[in-house]
């Protein structure tokens, strides 16, 4: 009985990713002028992988004074994609600034040749 459940649970979850998935963001961009000094690819999930799912996640990130990421709010995106993209974007750094500022991040997760 769990395989019956495991193909429609799956559906259910691309078919949701699909609805709330954007599709005309660039890879890897922030809206700020606020240099992005190190920023890594986030990896493309194997769930992700094995079904072929491709999209864009869309970011609020809240950085410090100091360039660190003090948190990050999924906009948009696929779940599968949004948790790795999450992941890679607390690691990143940017630039100095007098204050904490909101900074618009967009991550193109793309099937690997």
């Amino acid at each position: 009985m769990k395989l019956v459940l495991r193909p429609a649970a799956l559906a259910l979850v691309l078919t949701a990713g699909l609805i709330l998935a954007p599709t005309h963001f660039g890879a890897q961009e922030s809206s700020s002028k606020r240099k992005l000094l190190n920023h890594e690819a986030p990896p493309y999930p194997t769930l992700a992988r094995n079904v072929a799912l491709e999209g864009v996640v869309k970011a609020d990130v809240v950085v410090s004074p100091d360039g660190s990421v003090i948190s990050v709010r999924v906009l948009s995106g696929h779940p599968v994609l949004a948790q790795a993209a999450m992941n890679t974007i607390r690691q990143w750094k940017w630039e100095a600034a007098s204050s904490e500022t909101h900074e618009l991040v967009m991550v193109r997760f793309s099937r690997p040749e």
